[in-house]
């Protein structure tokens, strides 16, 4: 099963961006992806169009499964 660790946060304009790792370790502590956004926040090194990044509101992770039924 693929998952995919999703970053939700706010810009200075107040509009969402979302950040996706592939294939997160596992198992994956709360507090790691806490700081992790944290970091992020801080050091100011991504710049959206709608400006920087101003607060966390939350990280998910996200499982897909695909089962082929058929293939030629």
């Amino acid at each position: 099963m693929e998952q995919t660790l999703r970053l939700i946060f706010r810009n200075a304009e107040g509009r969402t961006v979302t950040m996706s790792v592939s294939n997160p370790k596992d198992p994956l502590e709360s507090t790691d992806v806490d700081n992790a956004m944290d970091l992020i926040i801080s050091t100011d090194i991504f710049q959206t169009s709608g400006g920087s990044i101003t607060e966390k509101v939350k990280a998910e992770v996200v499982s897909r499964q695909v089962n082929t039924i058929l293939e030629f």
